[in-house]
């Protein structure tokens, strides 16, 4: 199968890390060699639950008795996407009350920026530096790395990039601006939380200038922070949410969420402002659903700011220089990127599952499922630390 993987399957990397999955349930991987791995990357945060959660599982098995794809988004009513997006929007504050469901992240940037265009009438974007929010040719446009994305020039014109954090940026948003697009927490960057009211300020920016606030949840998003959304932990609201990954509970989904007026705008004017095949595809809608009702009626999401503390508590080691992240979001610092490979690949050795951050070499990607246990949790860490101790010890 891995000759068959490298010869048919187009690859992302030159290396990939290539293992055969025979199965996964809850916080483990199975390979077809009949070893377990302890997943603590959730497939880049997106199976929220973990693998095989029972509830989606059966949510999907039950639509799909049902009916299966009838028709593109926004023509016929179909009861799981419906009650998904009713519930949904009882979660949000009142101005984000209608949803577009869409196939993916990136797809659900893409219409976040077609609206903010409609809606203002304006072509300047502003991104931050070292953002990632997709890899199609509008996301790519906002993608605050040039040497990722030089290859595929031209791109969108009018795109403009501050630094996330810096207060003196602010000023570049202007009566000019369509949107500013930001991601909640920074995630390819290196897990950058929001400091000092950042967010609250590049809010009252917008306000100041009519600018749209697009706030990328795609990673943060579905209680990996504590709360539902990572911008509930820090009192402002978004013009346009984007999210995706965590909210399938192991689907390929996307959406955006605005303000019904705004949202009608994609309606008319020209019609069919956003069009899409199988956005709120009805198998997915309801895997949705299922994992959005099982964050509800748990603690799981209160919980991730407990699990945060045990991960903080348990990884300590020299070669461990800070952790950044919030709730079940965490990347632990190495001195160097060498140090970071080679503690991802010996915890690959020892069936612990970590991963990298796209700009930050140094950076041990942990984005666990929410519903890892503390046990699986020290199981883990006591892995990566095994990691670690010998990484130093090769050092010395």
């Amino acid at each position: 199968m891995k000759q068959d993987f490298f010869k048919y399957q187009a690859q992302t990397t030159e290396h990939p890390l290539a293992l055969e999955i025979s199965s996964a349930k809850g916080s483990y991987i199975y390979t077809t060699d009949g070893k377990k791995h302890l997943d603590f990357v959730a497939g880049v945060s997106a199976c929220t639950l973990g693998h095989q959660h029972p509830r989606v599982v059966q949510a999907i098995k039950n639509q799909v008795d049902h009916y299966l794809h009838v028709m593109v988004y926004g023509e016929y009513i179909q009861k799981p996407a419906v009650d998904f997006c009713k519930l949904l929007a009882a979660q949000l504050p009142a101005s984000l009350n209608k949803t577009y469901l869409v196939n993916s992240g990136t797809e659900a940037i893409e219409g976040a920026l077609k609206l903010a265009k409609r809606a203002t009438g304006r072509t300047q974007i502003i991104s931050c530096n070292n953002a990632y929010h997709g890899n199609t040719q509008g996301a790519m446009s906002i993608l605050g790395n040039e040497e990722r994305k030089r290859a595929f020039r031209p791109l969108l014109p009018h795109v403009d990039f501050i630094t996330f954090n810096n207060e003196a940026d602010l000023k570049q948003i202007t009566n000019q601006t369509a949107a500013v697009v930001l991601e909640t927490i920074q995630g390819s960057a290196g897990f950058i939380t929001p400091e000092n009211d950042y967010l609250a300020k590049v809010r009252k920016r917008c306000d100041e200038t009519g600018t749209l606030l697009i706030l990328d949840e795609i990673q943060p998003g579905f209680g990996r922070t504590g709360k539902l959304f990572g911008f509930q932990n820090y009192n402002i609201i978004p013009d346009i949410v984007v999210m995706g990954k965590g909210m399938g509970g192991g689907m390929p989904v996307g959406a955006f969420t605005a303000n019904e007026k705004l949202m009608d705008l994609l309606a008319s004017d020209p019609k069919c402002g956003h069009i899409t095949t199988f956005g709120g595809h009805p198998v997915i809608a309801a895997a949705c659903l299922a994992t959005l009702q099982e964050l509800l009626e748990t603690d799981l999401m209160a919980q991730t700011l407990v699990k945060e503390q045990l991960f903080r508590s348990l990884l300590k080691h020299p070669l461990i220089t800070e952790i950044h992240g919030k709730g079940l979001m965490l990347a632990p610092m190495t001195p160097s990127e060498e140090i970071t490979n080679r503690v991802i690949l010996k915890c690959k050795d020892k069936g612990l599952v970590l991963f990298w951050l796209m700009f930050e070499g140094k950076a041990i990607r942990i984005t666990p499922p929410l519903t890892i246990s503390e046990e699986e949790i020290k199981e883990g860490c006591a892995l990566l630390l095994d990691a670690l101790n010998e990484v130093q010890a090769e050092l010395c």
